[in-house]
């Protein structure tokens, strides 16, 4: 059994004063160690913390990125997502970073399509804005695993995916390596397919509001509160975007929450328009999905034949590019 983790005193710090603290290993985590500190204040008045540690310049980077996407997602759904308290660097492991939140004790369920659309849903309706300035990106990296993604702000969702797209492409290139398949869908699919799904939805007098979503919603990113029985969100990569690009990770094969999520959030979120583009459009996104999961799981082939499988069936149904 691996032993349990040493209290830093900077983690010490951001406890409350004169506590007794304990600490055990809890939960895992392919990036980071984690573990559950419980707390007996001086009034004796009882309390947990989640503690998650990463390391190097990496680690920091993420652990810093995944403090603000929590409080900013906590701050629009303080119901739907466990409060982040602090992050920093520990004093005696200059190298080591932690995250400091408070602790969920979860029921190992994953939410049912009626319980977690909806709350998806009332999140995105009440988190528009893109930080006050009705862009779309934001100003946080974030890390899909440990894959980081920069990205800016847009004044248009299509010129943002494209943009942020394109890089991704590249580096899934270099991760993978060069194919010549993939190479010669490039320009059809940024040319004519993202232009055609993307562009209607921001001209001919409609328009869409940039919104807060988790930004990489899988099952293993959401479970019930044993207390509450309401669903909880974490780790999260939250940025401002179209809101249906949240589901395009529901459109995944290996992943829990999948066709009747979409459903079920369509009913209290209603489709953009122009509607019948709405499951192209989620087909897009979940390219975008798989060029992550490419570029995270490169030694596992089955991701980059997703990607491929995914961006021929666009090229090859959007043969031309939007028109007005």
């Amino acid at each position: 059994m691996e032993e349990p983790q040493a209290i830093d005193s900077e983690v010490l710090a951001k406890l409350p004063h004169g506590s007794r603290v304990s600490i055990t290993n809890h939960g895992t985590s392919l990036w980071a160690r984690t573990a559950r500190l419980d707390i007996v204040k001086l009034d004796g008045t009882q309390m947990a913390y989640f503690l998650k540690t990463s390391f190097g310049a990496l680690g920091r980077d993420m652990t810093a990125s995944e403090f603000h996407c929590m409080a900013r997602l906590r701050a629009a759904a303080p119901d739907l997502v466990p409060a982040a308290i602090a992050y920093g660097t520990y004093a005696e492991t200059p190298d080591a970073h932690f995250l400091l939140c408070e602790f969920r004790r979860m029921s190992g369920e994953v939410p049912t399509a009626e319980v977690l659309a909806v709350k998806i849903a009332a999140l995105h309706r009440c988190s528009g804005g893109g930080g006050g300035s009705s862009r779309f990106g934001s100003d946080v990296p974030t890390f899909h695993g440990n894959v980081r993604v920069d990205h800016g702000w847009s004044d248009s969702w299509e010129e943002y995916f494209a943009r942020t797209t394109r890089v991704l492409l590249e580096r899934e290139m270099e991760a993978q390596g060069s194919n010549e398949e993939i190479k010669s869908m490039v320009t059809p699919f940024f040319d004519k397919v993202i232009p055609r799904l993307l562009r209607p939805l921001e001209t001919a007098g409609r328009s869409i509001q940039p919104t807060l979503i988790h930004g990489d919603l899988w099952h293993g990113n959401t479970e019930m509160d044993a207390e509450t029985g309401q669903p909880i969100i974490f780790d999260a990569a939250s940025f401002y975007a179209h809101n249906e690009y949240e589901l395009g990770v529901w459109r995944q094969p290996w992943n829990k929450i999948g066709e009747a999520y979409r459903e079920e959030y369509h009913k209290h979120f209603p489709k953009s328009q122009p509607e019948e583009d709405c499951d192209d459009r989620q087909a897009l996104y979940a390219v975008r999905v798989n060029i992550l999961d490419s570029i995270l799981y490169k030694d596992d082939p089955s991701y980059r034949e997703m990607l491929i499988t995914g961006m021929r069936e666009l090229v090859n149904k959007y043969p031309g590019s939007f028109e007005e």
